[in-house]
């Protein structure tokens, strides 16, 4: 077994609910949201760099952010920057960095991560994913990590597990997608539901048995690539493969299917910065809940999100629970929780032309 796992780091998405900060052409991944110096994607490889070499990342991008890939993480070859020619979910991304890698190491063992993550408590993070790894040593096992929730959280999927016999690998009962409020307290309350993180581990075998179980049509498309990877039309070959596939999650390909799905259960600080509401947890506030990135007056506001790069002075009264949010050329307000309204903007935000995306 490779004494090291790969890393492999999902940085293809286009980080919607983050607009207009997060655009197109540079998402919210290669963005520095927490003012660290680092953006998200360095602090992912920043993360990792205690369990893998530089030489053992491997990132799937979509082919227009390599360049950005490229700029940020310099320590990378080419050959550890995977191209997407189009978006066909995690299924696909992840099947490609598998037989990727299967191609020059069959006894890997991967650790699938997105790119756009935060973990608040590393050395705890890294103590658990250290449980997950030695877990997926048994034949056949794929490993997601569970967050224990402190809240009833919708925006998260769900996992329920089966108490085990001292092993810290559970065996997963059931995934449940974004439940609404009721069922989420629900979840919370009955002790044994752990947030879906979207980080797995797996024998890198372990994971193709699957995708040939669940997945068959998946697996022949990549089967066939597997001959020129490495060679200079893999490329040509995987837009070929890409045109072939559903666009489906590895949670709805092989997760909710597979029965060797085990969870390890993590208490590490950790969010997912799916959107602004989740970012307005995490971030430092003032006397009335409000964060402030702007040059800013508030007046009877509070439980709200201010955000500014032109430098003007932005005046607010009245506003509870709210968005305002200036970049670049567009001016957003709206309800702080309101996330499932985004795609609805970005795409009515395209008619009024491409350089508001």
């Amino acid at each position: 077994m490779q004494e090291k796992p790969y890393i492999v780091i999902m940085a293809g998405g286009i980080g919607t609910r983050f607009w207009p900060y997060s655009r197109r052409k540079r998402p919210k991944q290669f963005l520095d949201i927490l003012g660290t110096g680092r953006t998200l994607l360095q602090m992912t490889y920043d993360r990792f760099r205690e369990i893998a070499d530089p030489e053992q990342f491997i990132v799937v991008t979509y082919r227009k952010y390599v360049a950005l890939v490229k700029e940020q993480l310099p320590e990378l070859k080419d050959s550890q920057i995977l191209r997407e020619p189009s978006r066909k979910n995690t299924a696909t991304c992840i099947a490609y960095a598998a037989y990727k890698v299967n191609s020059f190491d069959p006894n890997a063992t991967l650790i699938v991560t997105p790119a756009d993550h935060l973990i608040l408590q590393e050395k705890k993070f890294v103590s658990t994913i250290g449980k997950a790894l030695e877990a997926a040593q048994q034949p056949g096992r794929l490993i997601t990590l569970g967050i224990k929730p402190n809240r009833p959280e919708t925006g998260y999927g769900y996992i329920q597990y089966l108490e085990g016999n001292g092993e810290d690998a559970l065996k997963v009962k059931t995934f449940t997608e974004k439940p609404n409020i009721k069922l989420a307290k629900a979840f919370l309350e009955s002790g044994d539901f752990v947030w879906n993180s979207g980080m797995f581990v797996w024998r890198c075998d372990s994971l193709i048995q699957a995708f040939e179980k669940y997945m068959p049509d998946l697996a022949e498309v990549f089967e066939e690539v597997e001959g020129f990877f490495g060679k200079v039309n893999e490329a040509e070959h995987i837009t070929k493969a890409y045109m072939q596939v559903k666009n489906i999650s590895i949670d709805y390909g092989v997760m909710e299917k597979s029965d060797q799905v085990y969870v390890i259960l993590g208490d590490f600080g950790w969010s997912d910065l799916g959107s602004w509401n989740s970012l307005h947890d995490m971030r430092e506030k003032d006397e009335n809940q409000n964060v402030l990135e702007a040059n800013a007056i508030l007046y009877d506001t509070r439980n709200s999100y201010i955000k500014s790069e032109s430098g003007k002075l932005v005046v607010v009264q009245g506003l509870d629970n709210y968005l305002v949010n200036e970049t670049e050329n567009v001016l957003l307000i709206c309800p702080l929780d309101s996330e499932k309204k985004f795609r609805e903007f970005v795409s009515d935000a395209r008619k009024k032309g491409e350089d508001f995306i």
